[in-house]
């Protein structure tokens, strides 16, 4: 059995099913998210140049502070226009 903690705020937290996971990243587009903490943008910039090489799609976002969730109207954003988002927390 997995547990998985949600690092937010909630008082009352949100149950989730887990999304399967894809077999392949071909044809999918990468969305790469700096959540605004130091560094971030070094380890997503070395990711980003790796994903290409590889002849994937990648696109960029990025939260406004750290401190607080990301936007609703960010994340809509990255549901709308990626397959899978990996996010970056480095300091």
């Amino acid at each position: 059995m997995t547990i998985l903690i949600d690092p937010t705020a909630e008082q009352k937290p949100a149950v989730r099913e887990r999304l399967p996971r894809p077999r392949d990243l071909a044809g999918l587009t990468i969305g790469l998210l700096d959540i605004s903490k130091l560094r971030g943008d070094v380890f997503l910039n070395e990711l980003e140049a790796n994903l290409s090489e590889r002849g994937l799609t990648v696109k960029r976002y990025k939260k406004p502070t750290f401190a607080r969730p990301a936007p609703v109207e960010l994340q809509q954003k990255m549901v709308a226009e990626c397959d899978v988002v990996i996010e970056a927390l480095a300091d």
